[in-house]
C-alpha cells in the first residue's frame, strides 16, 4: 500500500496538469472564436511588427510655447491613457519642445485614438437645464431618490447676480434661446473652448442629450483616482472617485447645494456634469452629502462603460490642449529578420541543452526535454491569453527573456537529478532516492527561483520600457518553471522509478547505482564486495574509484583513519 500511494498521487497531479492545460486552451479558444479578440499567435510589439504613429502638437491657452514640465506631464498622462486602454509596449516621447510622438503596436482602433487625442481639461459644471435622464451620486444611505419633472421656474429671467453654479440667475433670454435651438448633430457646435466663468450648452457623447451648464466649479486636477467596481449591496457596476484635499472641500460644498436642490425638488439642478473636451461624459444626480471626497457614481453601467468612465475621469486632466499633426503607419524598427534570428538562437540553445542532458543523464535526459516542452506549451498559451486580456505584446527583449529561461529551466532539473544521484551513492534504493532527492532539491530550487522572480520584478519596475519585456517574460517563465517542476517533473520521476528500466538501474537509464559509485554504506565506509569474476571485479573497482573521487577532503581523512585503525588491529592479532 505504501508503494502504490506515490503512484496514485503522481497520476492525480499529472491529470491536474492536463486539466489546467485544457482550461488555458479553452479560455483562448473563447477569445478567438466567441469574443474574436484573441489569436493563436502571440501579439508582437512595435519593434517587431510596426504600428501607428500619432504626432500631437501642444497648444497653450495664451498661445505661448509649452514648458518642458508641461510637456512631460502631458506625455505621462497620455501614457496612462494608452496603458488603460490595454495597449502594451507603446512608445511615447516628446519632440522638439512642442510635440508628443505616440507610437502604438499594430493598428490603433478608434477608441484608443480618442483616448490619445482627447486633450482638453476635465471640467465639473452644475446642470441648470437638460433634456435627459442621469446617473446618480450614491450617498451614505445607498438610496437613489427619483427626482420630479423640470422646475417651471427655469422659464423665468431674473436679473439678480448669480450666487453659485446652480443659480438660475445665470439664465438669460439669449442663453435660453441658444439652448432650445442647439443642435448636437452640428459639428460646429463645440463647447471645448467655452469660457470657464460663464454658462455653456453641451451635449453628451452620443449626441442624444443636451445640457445647459453653469460655470466651471472644479477641474480634473481635483481627482486623485477613479476606479470601476461593483456595489457591495446591489452588485451593480459603479465608478468610485477619490478627491485630493482641495477637491474634497470644494466637492463637499457642491454636494450640500445639489443635495438640497434634490430635497427641494429642483431637478435637474441636483445634477453635476463632467465635461471632457466640450462633451458631457456623465451628469449624475447628487443623492446625499459627500464630505469625505470619495463620491461614487451609479447608474445603468456595464463593466465596459464603468471602466471607460473611470479612465476618462482619472486621466482626463491634461495641462495642454493638442491638435493631431499627423497619423501614419510605421514599419517595424527591427523587423522579422531579427525575430527569426532570436528564434534560431533559442532553438540552438534548446538543442545544446538537449545534447548536454542526454550525454550527462542518458535516458533521464528525456525527462528534462519533456519538461521543457511542456513548459514551452504553457508559456505559449499564457502569452496568447495575456495578449488578449492585458494587451501584452512580445518584443525582442521579451524573446531574449524566453531564451534565457531555457537555461534556468534546465538548471532546476539538473539540481533535482543530482540530488537523486547523491541519494543513490549513499546506498538508497531508486524509489527512496527519488523521494528524498525531491525533498532536498525543492528547497534549493524554491530559494533560487524566488531570487530570480525578485530580480525580474525589480527590473520591471525600475528599468526602461525597452527592457520591461525581458523582465516580464523572465518572471513569467520562472513561475511556470516552478509549476512544471512540481506538477510534471517530480510525478514523472515517481512513475519512472517504479519501471523495470529506470527502477532496475539500467546502464542507459542514468540511474545505474554502480556507475554512480553507490557501493558503500556511507561516504566514509565502503561495503566489502566479493568479485567472482574478472569483469565484475573490474566494474567494482571502477565504482570504488568513482566513490573515492567524489569524497570530500574530510571524508577521505575519515576513511584513511578507519583504514589505519583496521591495519593496526590486524597487526596486533598477528603478534598475538
Amino acid at each position: 500500500m505504501a508503494t502504490s500511494s506515490p503512484v496514485r498521487h503522481a497520476w492525480r497531479v499529472l491529470l491536474g496538469l492536463l486539466l489546467v492545460t485544457g482550461v488555458l486552451f479553452g479560455i483562448n479558444a473563447l477569445g478567438v472564436h466567441v469574443f474574436q479578440k484573441s489569436s493563436w499567435a502571440p501579439e508582437l510589439a512595435l519593434d517587431l511588427q510596426g504600428g501607428t504613429q500619432i504626432v500631437l502638437s501642444a497648444e497653450t491657452d495664451d498661445g505661448a510655447a509649452p514648458s518642458a514640465e508641461q510637456l512631460d506631464q502631458a506625455a505621462s498622462i497620455i501614457r496612462q491613457r494608452v496603458d488603460a486602454s490595454g495597449v502594451a509596449e507603446a512608445d511615447i516621447t516628446t519632440e522638439g519642445g512642442q510635440n508628443i510622438v505616440v507610437q502604438i503596436p499594430g493598428e490603433a482602433d478608434a477608441q484608443t485614438r480618442e483616448r490619445i487625442t482627447s486633450s482638453a481639461q476635465l471640467q465639473f459644471r452644475a446642470v441648470l437645464q437638460s433634456n435627459a435622464a442621469s446617473n446618480t451620486f450614491v450617498g451614505d444611505d445607498g438610496n437613489q431618490t427619483p427626482y420630479p419633472s423640470p422646475d417651471p421656474s427655469l422659464e423665468s429671467t431674473p436679473t439678480v447676480e448669480p450666487t453659485d453654479g446652480s443659480d438660475l440667475n445665470w439664465l438669460t433670454p439669449k442663453l435660453q434661446a441658444e439652448f432650445l435651438a442647439y443642435d448636437c448633430a452640428n459639428p460646429e457646435n463645440n463647447a471645448a473652448n467655452a469660457d470657464e466663468t460663464q454658462p455653456v450648452v453641451a451635449c453628451d457623447e452620443q449626441g442624444g442629450a443636451k445640457y445647459l451648464l453653469g460655470p466651471v466649479e472644479l477641474d480634473g486636477t481635483a481627482i486623485d483616482d477613479a476606479v470601476s467596481g461593483r456595489d457591495p449591496r446591489s452588485g451593480a457596476w459603479l465608478v468610485q472617485l477619490t478627491m485630493n484635499g482641495d477637491g474634497a472641500d470644494a466637492f463637499g460644498k457642491v454636494s450640500q447645494r445639489l443635495n438640497q436642490n434634490r430635497i427641494d425638488g429642483l431637478s435637474p439642478r441636483d445634477q453635476f456634469a463632467f465635461v471632457l473636451d466640450g462633451v458631457v461624459i456623465s451628469a449624475p444626480t447628487m443623492n446625499g452629502l459627500i464630505l469625505d471626497g470619495r463620491p461614487s457614481i451609479s447608474g445603468s453601467f456595464t463593466q465596459e462603460s464603468a471602466t471607460t468612465l473611470a479612465d476618462q475621469l482619472k486621466y482626463g486632466a491634461l495641462p495642454l490642449s493638442f491638435t493631431v499633426q499627423s497619423s501614419d503607419t510605421i514599419s517595424a524598427t527591427l523587423g522579422t529578420q531579427q525575430l527569426q534570428i532570436g528564434l534560431i538562437a533559442g532553438l540552438i540553445g534548446l538543442i545544446l541543452v538537449a545534447i548536454y542532458s542526454l550525454a550527462s543523464y542518458r535516458a533521464l535526459g528525456w525527462v528534462i526535454i519533456a519538461s521543457i516542452g511542456v513548459m514551452a506549451i504553457l508559456t505559449y498559451i499564457v502569452i496568447c491569453i495575456l495578449a488578449w486580456r492585458l494587451g501584452f505584446r512580445l518584443s525582442l527583449a521579451g524573446v531574449a527573456g524566453l531564451i534565457v529561461s531555457i537555461g534556468f529551466t534546465a538548471d532546476s532539473f539538473i539540481v533535482y537529478f543530482e540530488r537523486i544521484r547523491d541519494e543513490l551513492r549513499d546506498g538508497k534504493s531508486i524509489t527512496s532516492a527519488v523521494e528524498d532527492g525531491w525533498g532536498r532539491a525543492k528547497r534549493t530550487i524554491y530559494i533560487s527561483k524566488s531570487i530570480n522572480i525578485l530580480a525580474a520584478v525589480v527590473l520591471y519596475i525600475l528599468a526602461d520600457a525597452t527592457v520591461k519585456g525581458f523582465a516580464f517574460t523572465l518572471g513569467l517563465t520562472t513561475v511556470i518553471d516552478v509549476l512544471i517542476f512540481v506538477i510534471f517533473t517530480h510525478p514523472v520521476m515517481q512513475l519512472l522509478a517504479r519501471t523495470k528500466f529506470f527502477g532496475g538501474g539500467h546502464k542507459l537509464s542514468g540511474l545505474d547505482p554502480e556507475s554512480l559509485g553507490a557501493v558503500y554504506r556511507s561516504r566514509s565506509q565502503f561495503r566489502e564486495v566479493a568479485s567472482t569474476s574478472t569483469g565484475r571485479g573490474a566494474r567494482n573497482a571502477r565504482a570504488r574509484g568513482e566513490a573515492e573521487r567524489r569524497q570530500t577532503i574530510a571524508e577521505r581523512k575519515r576513511a584513511e583513519a578507519l583504514a589505519t585503525d583496521r591495519s593496526r588491529s590486524t597487526g596486533s592479532e598477528g603478534d598475538a
